[in-house]
């Protein structure tokens, strides 16, 4: 089992025509990932090592069959795209664009709500589940088929605690990047239900970040919905009040969203915190028992 994604995905590539669309395409071409179409406006009827190519998206939906979508066209474009794959049918949408503006987040998310489709970014690194489909710009050569489910703000970090648990013998059921922007899809509640209700994921891995108060709903929300054993870790516990640290969303205000407040919130409802990546292997591997 998986969250999300699997063997039974059939991905559309948005973008699939540029520098990192095609790219990308074919890594996840490579990985197994069932990707049986592309839409790039202008460019119907041409391929991409034999991923047919459309101008739209209800082209795309209709003769290939698609329910899942990724977004790799520029910021400024990225918010229709969402939109046009929503109206074209396709129920989950995995925006990689960086920059998207807060205010065309904001925009396509009450659309998604009112057509009931899932979003992944934007500004994400994407998703996986190991040896079924990978979706984004994810390294998959440190990814392991298991039983830990891994969500985060950050890339990079989703990279470092993957490896960190392979190396220490714990695979993951599906892990997923959420983005570090102020307003994105999919977060750590939506995601918690998830793995908590999939039989395959025995525990939890989140990784969080300084800035706003998603951590601190997150914490709640393990204390009045998940059974599942649950490891949380906290980037920029060293990070100066008022500095941006990255992600447009990782930053500290009047006060609120610090380090410390996150982790004092998951202490408090029995979730460990690991103060170092490392450390989270570890405690992990002891609340499964498995030392």
């Amino acid at each position: 089992m998986s969250i999300l994604v699997n063997k039974d995905t059939k991905l559309v590539v948005q973008g699939i025509t540029g520098r990192d669309g095609s790219f990308h395409t074919l890594k996840m071409k490579a990985y197994g990932t069932n990707v049986v179409s592309g839409v790039s406006p202008g460019k119907g009827g041409q391929n991409l090592e034999g991923i047919p190519i459309f101008n739209t998206v209800e082209e795309a939906v209709n003769l290939t069959h698609a329910n899942t979508s990724v977004i790799f066209v520029p910021a400024p474009l990225a918010a229709d795209a969402i939109m046009e794959a929503a109206e074209a049918g396709i129920k989950l949408v995995i925006c990689i664009s960086e920059g998207v503006p807060t205010l065309d987040m904001v925009k396509v998310t009450s659309y998604l709500n009112k057509k009931g489709v899932k979003l992944i970014g934007a500004n994400c690194p994407g998703l996986i589940t190991p040896d079924e489909a990978m979706i984004g710009i994810l390294p998959v050569n440190i990814f392991k088929k298991g039983n830990v489910g891994l969500m985060s703000r950050s890339g990079t970090l989703t990279y470092l605690m993957v490896s960190l648990l392979t190396s220490n013998g714990l695979g993951q059921s599906t892990c997923v990047g959420i983005g570090g922007d102020p307003v994105a899809g999919l977060y750590y509640q939506e995601l918690l239900q998830m793995f908590e209700d999939d039989p395959e994921t025995e525990a939890i891995v989140l990784i969080g970040e300084i800035g706003g108060d998603a951590e601190e709903r997150a914490a709640e929300y393990i204390k009045n919905h998940i059974t599942k054993p649950v490891v949380a870790f906290i980037a920029g516990q060293t990070a100066p009040q008022g500095k941006r640290m990255g992600h447009a969303g990782a930053i500290i205000t009047s006060g609120s969203g610090t380090a410390e407040e996150k982790i004092a919130a998951f202490e408090a409802v029995g979730v460990p915190v690991a103060r170092l990546p490392v450390d989270l292997p570890v405690i992990l591997k002891k609340l499964m028992k498995l030392d």
